[in-house]
């Protein structure tokens, strides 16, 4: 997943709203030496009909992809 605007979710690509909680995920990346930490921010608050937040979502896949890799 690409690298968003700091004022939008990585899941949804949705803006986050200054009244709004969100979740920051640091990104780790060896490669940029000597840069600044990359961040990716997730809406933190269920939207309605939702019953996950966005980053509970990301939460979610990133461990199927990881029990995924683990099984092959």
């Amino acid at each position: 997943m690409s690298i968003c605007s700091p004022h939008e979710c990585a899941y949804c690509r949705s803006p986050i709203d200054l009244e709004q909680r969100w979740v920051r995920e640091k990104i780790y990346e060896p490669a940029l030496n000597g840069h600044d930490p990359s961040y990716r921010r997730y809406h933190a608050d269920v939207f309605a009909g939702q019953e996950v937040s966005c980053w509970e979502k990301h939460q979610m896949e990133q461990e199927i992809s990881r029990t995924i890799a683990r099984a092959a």
